[in-house]
């Protein structure tokens, strides 16, 4: 079945889809309506071709600036720098923070040949403004990547008199101690507030 291995394999361009996952999501596809197969379709396609990068904070969006930048009653004050604009829309979630972000799409990777030129890491030091920007999150991810680029961040910024955070690490809710690695644990440590 020449069709069926050819969409099998195409699907397995997504990130974390294997063949078996793959083959079940093109078996899912053959019993969907044919209406909704082509509305599938039609969605990544626009999404794809409409989707532009916000040219302030690298965030995707349909407009530019986007919705986040131009929104007035965000606190303009504050820039959290996330890796991917996934990492915004998990954050916008929580409902707990209002600032500004700054997408880098991606982290500084030696081993991938991913270097701080290859990032949006230029465009953060324009915005960063003395007296304009009081403080900068460093919300990157708790990798050995996103911890290179959260010091490459931190050491560009905190010479401007920039207040330069990272986001608090530590233990998922409903775990338990004893599952805990030891990073993770001391960072929980390292971390912990007033009660």
């Amino acid at each position: 079945m020449p069709l069926l291995n050819d969409l099998i394999e195409r699907l397995q361009w997504l990130p974390g889809i294997g063949r078996k996952t793959a083959q079940r999501l093109a078996f899912y596809l053959q019993k969907m309506e044919p209406e909704k197969v082509k509305e599938l379709s039609d969605a990544i396609v626009r999404a794809r071709l409409e989707l532009k990068e916000c040219s302030s904070c690298h965030n995707l969006s349909e407009q530019d600036p986007c919705e986040i930048c131009k929104a007035p009653n965000r606190d303009n004050d504050r820039i959290c720098v996330v890796e991917q604009p996934s990492d915004v829309m998990v954050i916008e979630k929580t409902s707990e923070y209002r600032g500004l972000y700054h997408v880098l799409h991606g982290a500084i990777s030696p081993i991938d040949n991913i270097g701080p030129d290859d990032l949006r890491i230029d465009t953060l030091v324009k915005r960063v403004q003395p007296g304009k920007i009081d403080e900068v999150i460093i919300a990157t991810n708790p990798t050995t990547e996103g911890d290179i680029t959260a010091i490459y961040i931190a050491k560009l910024l905190k010479p401007l008199g920039i207040s330069v955070t990272r986001i608090a690490r530590g233990l998922p809710m409903g775990s338990d101690l004893d599952l805990a690695d030891i990073t993770t644990l001391s960072r929980a440590i390292e971390g912990r507030r007033e009660l």
